[in-house]
């Protein structure tokens, strides 16, 4: 975030990518129902999962025609151990500056948004989450703004004060979780999927933004995080450069 010594507020947030690469090329069948979902199964005669204070061994027996075989056309990986590889991808999440400046008198608003690719051909889908490197998250040289706070639901609207001085952000996408959609009113309430509501704020700990259990393969899904920062008219910021930095990860399911 960017302060013009006693005149302007800006903003900005810096981020880092956390993914988790996977190669593939084909999957087997995924058997599936409304309750349920096989990624992987197994016939054999014995094996399971053995542990002692000094081990954890997953083991089979009884298995036929295990192990990895490949040829020009194709790469075989037989038996449960085996498992299958899938394919991750995550762009996007570029620097964002908050704007417009914010007056260091009467205070304001500034906003800004990045927009994140996450890719996976996992038949099991994919979760994205950010969080913050400090607390809270956005700070300067001499002063810091707090995380916007909420209880467990995140705010309909972002809410500041005139004693307040706050940053959150919002996700916004097809694949968002609950906590973020909206009834029209209220969030984590209906399915409404609206950009610009159901704000929050940062954490150490991971937030999961979006979710899906299902392939996207090779479109990938797109998800929006706008980011706003309150100042209000008797908050008494210092004026500096204020600077956020987050790290947004996705995992395969």
């Amino acid at each position: 975030m960017r302060y013009v010594p006693f005149v302007t507020l800006g903003c900005a947030s810096i981020f880092s990518l956390t993914v988790f690469w996977f190669t593939s090329v084909g999957l087997a069948q995924v058997m599936q129902s409304n309750n349920y979902a096989i990624q992987s199964d197994s016939v054999n005669t014995g094996g399971g999962l053995s542990t002692s204070s000094n081990y954890i061994l997953e083991s089979t027996a009884g298995e036929v025609a295990t192990g990895i075989s490949s040829s020009t056309s194709y790469s075989l990986k037989a038996g449960y151990q085996q498992m299958q590889e899938v394919y991750l991808s995550l762009s996007g999440a570029n620097t964002v500056d908050l704007t417009p400046n914010i007056s260091g008198i009467s205070g304001g608003v500034a906003n800004g948004s990045t927009t994140i690719k996450v890719t996976t051909d996992s038949p099991s889908g994919y979760s994205l989450s950010i969080q913050s490197s400090m607390a809270p998250a956005m700070r300067s040289l001499t002063d810091m703004l707090a995380d916007y706070s909420t209880t467990t639901t995140p705010d309909f609207d972002f809410v500041t004060s005139a004693s307040d001085a706050h940053f959150g952000f919002s996700p916004f996408g097809t694949d968002i979780v609950d906590r973020y959609k909206n009834n029209g009113s209220a969030c984590n309430l209906g399915s409404n999927i609206t950009s610009g509501k159901c704000w929050s704020g940062l954490s150490l700990t991971p937030t999961i933004m979006a979710q899906s259990f299902n392939s996207n393969h090779p479109t990938g899904t797109d998800t929006v995080i706008n980011f706003q920062v309150g100042i209000g008219s008797s908050a008494n910021i210092a004026s500096g450069i204020y600077i956020a930095t987050t790290t947004i990860t996705a995992l395969p399911l």
